[in-house]
């Protein structure tokens, strides 16, 4: 195949998709580049379907190379290692984007691999691998509904700004990633500093106007050079077997979606499966997918009689109606010693959700190919199987874990207090304790309350709220507050966080080919109404940060002192700040502008610390009396040191009203003298005198 090239310009900058020149033995490739980003996409689909699976086996690799921004890896081995918490999060927002777009009974092994090759400054290029793993997707014989393009979109000033430099970022008011098809948004993720409902759907539609040249430029390079789609039998259910299936459930799972507590709900339809597989296995006994049919027509049933009921009756299945939020209760202090936690319940939902103050050198520091930087707020999720009844090894986190933690983290993170006002390092840990859908917003609810009851300085609370979508022909309804249920037999799972004031953090997936403007706003005005509901409740709990940390937490005293001191506290080697801390326990740490933290929860060792560090660092002030130890002897007078590290020059006219012939007539070095600062010149030299400072003692 000869090399196909399309340009476009995106932005101001030029977006180049190439095919034919590179991975060519993949069943689809595309090599990106915008600026001097480059990424180069590979799709590859398995000859044979896999035996026995009833779900998408699609696997999405996001890798980064160091040698793309011109580094060599850390650590002993000097190569990447396993995938960082970016590379997951770039791996789910590629997944995320393309999943509903493959066939539903597609079972055929795929996997969608992108690697990063080179990185400019300026460009991300997380955007970049999912709209390659589309084009990919597309030349590909897999039958796939794309193509799609992904975009990043900022709002500097109040203008749109299509796939923002790093620079725009850090002035941005608003940061999505927004993927879109021909017809509709597909996936969004992002983060907002109070955005309100109107903004956010402008910023979305713009997102989905600045995706159709790019999927125009697919649509002809696929035109040229795109394999035919692969056929294949996709399973089917046997007949006979789903019409006796029907036949032996009758009204059961009816009644059994009537029960309104999710555990005994889903003991009564395990009780009813297994019923129907032992009468199914007496009646089918050579059909070799029994198991997988069955469940499918169930899925089936189960999915027709919940959507049927929302849609006719506008009832869900515990009872609420659509608009309606569980029941929450809220509980702060719950742990005595850590520095802040609440215990917070909404429905068969619950997390326990705790705050940790530290220093600066708890900060976390992050090595990414564009820049190193530390974190100093941190949002960690953690979802045990106990939460769900289940049983299953703990390993470390997975992508879900990564992924519902990162959302929680941008709905919280742009309210917390910068460092000047609150010089404290901050982590957040949620542990979900039972899971009924929406634990993410459970997460952020409770983070937002964690961080209240440990005295963090939060200028307003923050709430989140799962929506979800049941669609059927041209007739939609929104859902409130989600269930897991609801979530996996409807359409989408739209998950929004905010204040009173607007929002600050987004997430959506659809289990359709896209959603339009009209459910947008919908959903988004719905999920206003269950944001402030939800704060409303919360409020009750605690209106306000608490006025005093806990006594357990650090207190961080800030002192300013002259960078050139910075030398006098650290000492030769770091002699001297070793032994500060050896002496109070506290941790002490100074930053290149002067600035020294002082970190301990003994207020007596942080005094202490203060104490000898304003001694290390004292300057000389004129007219004040200082005890001074003689340095050195000169003829023409000594110099002696006032303060550590700080030496005047006491003149031999001003050792004595009278005169003196010699200076060792009057003092010898290691002596100790009463000497008054009388002047320090441009240069910072220091004169003393004995004289004044003998004169200012004697009484009047």
């Amino acid at each position: 195949m000869n090399p196909i090239t399309k340009t476009l310009t995106l932005g101001g900058r030029e977006l180049t998709l190439e095919t034919g020149r590179v991975a060519r033995q993949a069943d689809g490739s595309c090599w990106i580049r915008f600026g001097e980003t480059v990424v180069l996409v590979a799709t590859t689909a398995a000859a044979s379907a896999r035996e026995g699976v009833d779900f998408l086996p699609l696997t999405v690799d996001y890798r980064e190379r160091s040698s793309a921004a011109g580094k060599i890896p850390g650590g002993f081995f000097k190569r990447e290692g396993r995938p960082t918490e970016h590379e997951i999060l770039s791996c789910r927002i590629i997944d995320r984007s393309i999943r509903p777009l493959f066939p539903k009974d597609w079972r055929f092994e795929i996997q969608v691999m992108a690697t990063i090759l080179s990185a400019d400054p300026l460009n991300a290029p997380d955007v970049l691998a999912a709209t390659a793993a589309s084009l990919s997707l597309c030349l590909s014989d897999v039958p796939f509904a794309g193509p799609l393009a992904t975009v990043r979109v900022g709002r500097v000033g109040g203008q749109m700004v299509i796939n923002p430099t790093f620079k725009q970022l850090e002035e941005t008011e608003l940061e999505l990633v927004v993927s879109c098809s021909k017809e509709a948004i597909v996936m969004v993720e992002g983060e907002a500093k109070e955005i309100p409902e109107e903004v956010m759907v402008e910023a979305l539609l713009f997102a989905f106007d600045q995706c159709q040249p790019i999927i125009r430029v697919q649509e002809e390079i696929v035109a040229a050079c795109g394999k035919p789609k692969r056929t294949y039998q996709g399973h089917g259910v046997d007949k006979a077997l789903a019409e006796k299936v029907r036949g032996w459930v009758g009204d059961e799972m009816e009644r059994s979606l009537n029960i309104t507590e999710k555990l005994p709900r889903y003991h009564a339809g395990d009780a009813l499966r297994e019923r129907v597989l032992k009468l199914a296995k007496e009646a089918f006994p050579d059909l070799k997918t029994l198991g997988m049919d069955v469940e499918e027509v169930l899925d089936k049933m189960r999915r027709d009689i919940v959507r049927g009921r929302i849609a006719r009756q506008g009832k869900r299945l515990d009872g609420r109606g659509l608009k309606d939020v569980r029941k929450i209760t809220i509980e702060l202090g719950v742990l005595p010693r850590a520095h802040g936690s609440a215990l917070f319940t909404r429905g068969e939902t619950q997390a326990i959700v705790t705050t940790t103050l530290g220093t600066s050198r708890d900060e976390q520091l992050i090595e990414s190919l564009e820049v190193e930087y530390r974190k100093r707020f941190m949002l960690h999720y953690n979802f045990p199987p106990f939460s769900v009844g289940e049983v299953r090894p703990i390993r470390g986190p997975g992508r879900r874990e990564i992924g519902h933690g990162a959302l929680a983290e941008r709905a919280l993170k742009n309210l917390i207090p910068d460092a000047e006002a609150f010089p404290y390092t901050i982590r957040i840990v949620s542990d979900i304790l039972e899971s009924n859908g929406s634990s993410s917003m459970a997460t952020v609810c409770g983070g937002s309350l964690s961080l209240m009851d440990a005295g963090v300085k939060l200028p307003k609370a923050i709430a989140g709220v799962a929506m979800g979508l049941i669609k059927e022909g041209d007739n939609f309804h929104v859902l409130t507050d989600i269930l897991g249920d609801e979530d996996h037999l409807g359409d989408m799972d739209f998950k929004v966080t905010g204040t009173a004031d607007g929002i600050t953090a987004i997430q959506m997936d659809i289990k359709i080919t896209g959603i339009s403007r009209e459910v947008l706003k919908r959903a988004l005005a719905q999920a206003r109404e269950g944001r402030l509901h939800i704060l409303g409740e919360m409020a009750k709990a605690i209106a306000a940060p608490r006025p005093e940390l806990s006594p357990y937490a650090p207190r961080i005293t800030t002192v300013q002192i002259r960078p050139e001191r910075i030398k006098d506290i650290i000492g030769p080697g770091g002699r001297v700040i070793k032994e500060i801390v050896a002496q109070t326990g506290c941790s002490i740490d100074v930053e290149d502008d002067g600035t020294v933290r002082i970190g301990s929860s003994d207020p007596e060792a942080s005094a202490k610390a203060l104490q000898i560090i304003k001694e290390l660092t004292q300057e000389a002030e004129v007219g004040k009396v200082y005890m001074a130890t003689v340095k050195k002897i000169t003829d023409f007078g000594a110099f002696c040191e006032i303060l550590p590290g700080t030496d005047g020059l006491l003149h031999i006219s001003e050792m004595s009203d009278k005169r003196v012939e010699k200076v060792t007539d009057l003092l010898r070095e290691g002596d100790e003298v009463l000497v008054k600062c009388v002047g320090i010149d441009r240069q910072g030299k220091i004169r003393l005198s004995r004289k004044e400072a003998l004169s200012q003692q004697q009484p009047e």
